[in-house]
């Protein structure tokens, strides 16, 4: 059982199940895992060992009895840190919200327990979970198992890392930025960011917080898309006030088989220029899909302007954020508006003037979304999925100093911002469309990068089993040396 920590989740519940091994030993597995490689990863920075082990000693007694315990029988899993956890806090990173400790779960927490898991810990994330690392001033710096100078990415960086490294079942996370992709890409893993609104956000949200935020979906990162799909199939439902009327019912996938498939491929953008290598790593993940027989297009795109794209998410983005910000945040950015050109296209000014607009303005800029959503819908009724970058490269130095847009990344050659990447995030994301990233291969420096994987509006079926089918293909997640 060298491998028993990177089997897939589905395989670990059935083993579960059918008593080939018991959930107390499969946790005290995770368990030994985490206290021999975490202290030098730093992804898991809250645990309930005493908890979980009576949870799976509950667990091994209901099967013992012929229970059945559901799709994640016994399966040891972590959850992002901003996911309510009853005994735990959800502080963000924010040491103010140290005393946050969450009395119940949140609903994606409650109903994965539902369906068997055991939830023995909680993974790291940024401040406000608002940046492509994962270090906060309460719990410190996550590293990349593939490197540990890199970053492992964010906000669901521990999150990533924890799975990589094989110190956890599963994983759940929330992406309003590429949250799940980025770090699913910098790790090597698999990572769904769902249909905007399919999965409730009550339990995810900052105190005296009851509105969806727009944009931000939460999802799963594993090491295999069939996980994914479990996954969201256990979290997937309307919001708990609105539950009474109605009803979700996700389509099956579009196809069974590559060659059904209909693929545009985009490897770079001018918002956001992309690493050559990466580029031709994504290339060679084209040209064996139509080895495999899939249609495949390196012109097909929706009839969306990216630049226009990119500036609509930015100032969606940091509105729906902005209530993460105190009083003396948003004075700041009230002052950079006063003070500034009202045409700066900088990040900075674009987030100053984001968080502070009217509502009329934001329903502009909300209605210029939808156009694009419009278009979209167009080009998938001829296209089954777009495939394009997480990001910019792969997992790029730990870099602390300063405010996040100051810092920079080397994408051939040149300077590139860090938040010129949310392009890769916001095209697809800003129209509320489904994501899937999946391990593309290795870069000559053995780091990993990944595909992302759109597709239309609710049919994230369709770009998980395009994912899984792809795999077959590619390959799948490869574990990082050094955690045998």
């Amino acid at each position: 059982m060298t491998d028993l920590h990177y089997l897939p989740a589905t395989e670990l519940a059935a083993m579960v199940a059918s008593k080939r091994i018991g959930a107390r030993e499969l946790l005290d597995h995770f368990l030994a895992r985490v206290s021999t490689y975490n202290p030098a990863l730093n992804a898991i920075i809250w645990m309930d060992a005493e908890g979980a082990r009576a949870a799976a000693n509950k667990a091994d007694t209901a099967i013992a009895a012929g229970e059945s315990l559901g799709p994640l029988a016994g399966v040891p899993m972590t959850v992002k840190e901003s996911f309510n956890v009853a005994g735990s806090a959800a502080t963000w990173g924010n040491p103010e919200m140290a005393d946050n400790v969450d009395a119940e779960d949140g609903d994606a927490v409650r109903r994965l327990r539902q369906a068997g898991a055991i939830i023995f810990g909680k993974t790291n994330v940024p401040l406000h979970l608002a940046d492509w690392q994962s270090f906060n001033v309460i719990h410190g710096t996550t590293n990349n198992p593939w490197d540990s100078t890199r970053t492992p990415g964010g906000s669901s960086g521990g999150a990533a890392a924890a799975l990589a490294a094989g110190l956890t079942g599963l994983e759940i996370g929330s992406d309003i930025g590429a949250s799940i992709r980025n770090p699913a890409h910098y790790c090597g893993l698999f990572g769904h960011k769902p249909t905007w609104g399919i999965v409730p956000s009550t339990g995810h949200s900052l105190p005296g917080q009851h509105v969806v935020a727009d944009i931000a979906a939460f999802g799963p990162l594993a090491r295999g898309a069939e996980d994914l799909a479990v996954q969201l199939n256990i979290i997937a439902a309307p919001e708990p006030v609105d539950a009474t009327p109605w009803r979700l019912e996700l389509p099956p996938p579009r196809h069974a088989t590559l060659k059904d498939f209909r693929v545009a491929v985009m490897l770079s953008d001018r918002n956001a220029e992309v690493d050559l290598e990466y580029q031709d790593i994504l290339a060679g993940v084209a040209e064996q899909l139509a080895k495999a027989g899939a249609t495949v297009s390196d012109t097909a795109r929706p009839a969306v302007d990216t630049d226009r794209a990119m500036e609509v998410y930015i100032q969606l983005l940091r509105s729906a954020t902005s209530g993460r910000h105190d009083a003396a945040e948003m004075a700041a950015f009230r002052a950079a508006c006063e003070s500034g050109s009202p045409g700066d296209p900088s990040y900075a000014a674009r987030a100053a003037r984001a968080a502070t607009m009217t509502h009329k303005d934001w329903l502009e800029w909300s209605n210029q979304r939808i156009a694009m959503r419009h278009a979209w819908a167009d080009f998938f009724r001829d296209w089954d999925i777009l495939l394009c970058p997480a990001a910019a490269s792969a997992a790029w130095p730990h870099d602390q100093d300063g405010e996040r847009h100051d810092r920079t990344i080397t994408v051939n050659n040149q300077a590139q911002p860090t938040t010129d990447q949310l392009f890769w995030a916001g095209f697809s994301g800003m129209a509320y469309l489904p994501s899937t990233v999946a391990p593309a291969g290795l870069t000559k420096a053995g780091l990993p990068v990944g595909l992302q994987a759109v597709a239309a509006h609710g049919e994230d079926h369709t770009s998980i089993a395009f994912c899984r089918l792809a795999a077959e293909v590619i390959g799948g997640f490869t574990p990082p040396p050094g955690y045998d």
